[in-house]
């Protein structure tokens, strides 16, 4: 059988009766003002910070989009005057083997070998520092 539910038994409270003075609204009038003159005043602040985050940005990504199109020439031109010197090298190499001269062969594949050697990159230093500066959040960069 289903228990009978609970009585719950209360008073009845009447609203204060307290009378407010005109000196407590104007009291109340004026933190209201305050409030929204100090709100006002952070939400400027703020949005002048924003600003000058937002024109950083700009010219920080502006910076890397002027050295991109710099290392792009740069590699463009490196790989090219590098793929016409290798079409010469092997050119020569050719030339020396239908001319079956050994000491040129030599030579020319020496040369292959050294110009191999030397990357385009290797002038640049340590690009291990370089991607271990880009993933430190605390790195700060003088441009």
């Amino acid at each position: 059988m289903p228990e009978k539910p609970e009585v719950i038994e209360g008073k009845i409270v009447d609203k204060p009766k307290t009378v407010f003075a005109a000196v407590d609204g104007f009291a109340a009038l004026n933190q209201i003002v305050e409030a929204a003159r100090e709100c006002i005043k952070i939400h400027e602040v703020e949005s002048t910070k924003r600003a000058r985050l937002d024109a950083y940005e700009a010219t920080e990504v502006a910076r890397i989009k002027a050295g991109e199109a710099v290392l792009q020439g740069y590699f463009e031109q490196v790989f090219a005057e590098r793929r016409d010197l290798y079409q010469e090298m092997f050119l020569r190499l050719d030339q020396a083997l239908a001319a079956g001269n050994g000491e040129l062969i030599a030579h020319v594949v020496r040369g292959i070998v050294d110009i191999a050697k030397d990357s385009p990159l290797a002038n640049l230093g340590d690009l291990g520092q370089v991607r271990a500066a880009l993933d430190d959040p605390d790195q700060v960069w003088e441009l």
